[in-house]
């Protein structure tokens, strides 16, 4: 029981910027249960989303919609954004693949950065804004976070790693099949509360199965930024399948 406890607050210290001055200690079994809790420190980014949703249903939805999505960067501290912009620079460089590795490693912003940090924010906000007038469910805004999350642990373990170096690859020396399936477990609950849960989890793996496939042809594998981008990536196509689903399922 301790090591699960010292596991979900590895997850939440590595996932958000919650505050927890606890020093968990590193080691085979906390990692594992670290890596088992990512959809629990999702539901916990997604607990204050729903809370503020619900909270704030007085306010123009604009604001609104602005305020979640303020929210949403601020919990997970724009860590995930950095891979996005990382592998953006890379991508647009059209340099060879040493290249595109040394441009994501290099902490300079660069022009693609720039252009895929705002047009993701910009997508994300109008997508909320998008939801919220469709009076989408408040489990919505409880589930996304767990679910990009879950999204990454499948990455994580299923697509080839670049290199044997970096957190990817110490993460995945600690992460099997029965612990994505424990993982998984956390979210099914939230299958019976949010209108087509199941359509979404299928939806995020087509964009998994698309995304692994353009990252491993881009650079013949995986590594901490593609797997961080891989949440951002997958929470926005969770907001556009969500409201798809909201459009056309519940007019």
């Amino acid at each position: 029981m301790r090591e699960a406890l010292y596991g979900l607050a590895l997850a939440l210290q590595f996932l958000t910027r919650i505050p927890l001055p606890v020093a968990c200690p590193w080691n085979a079994a906390t990692c594992r249960w670290a890596l088992r809790c990512f959809p629990l420190a999702g539901l916990v980014i997604g607990a204050a989303l729903a809370a503020l949703a619900i909270l704030g249903q007085g306010l123009p939805t604009p604001l609104l919609a602005l305020a979640l999505l303020s929210l949403w960067v601020a919990l997970s501290g724009g860590l995930h954004l950095d891979g996005v912009m990382d592998i953006a620079d890379a991508l647009g460089s059209n340099a060879p693949l040493e290249k595109r590795w040394a441009i994501m490693k290099d902490s300079q912003v660069g022009s693609f950065a720039i252009l895929a940090l705002v047009f993701l924010l910009a997508w994300k906000g109008a997508l909320i804004w998008a939801l919220l007038e469709a009076g989408a469910s408040p489990w919505l805004w409880l589930a996304l976070p767990a679910l990009a999350r879950f999204g990454a642990l499948l990455l994580l373990r299923l697509a080839p790693l670049a290199r044997r170096e970096g957190l990817a690859w110490t993460w995945r020396q600690h992460l099997a099949r029965r612990d994505l399936g424990l993982a998984l477990l956390v979210l099914l609950p939230l299958f019976g509360f949010v209108p087509g849960g199941a359509w979404l989890l299928g939806a995020l793996c087509v964009f998994l199965f698309l995304y692994g496939l353009a990252m491993v042809r881009a650079f013949t594998g995986i590594n901490g930024d593609i797997v961080g981008a891989a949440i951002e990536g997958g929470e926005l196509w969770l907001l556009l399948i969500a409201w798809s689903w909201w459009w056309f399922a519940m007019a």
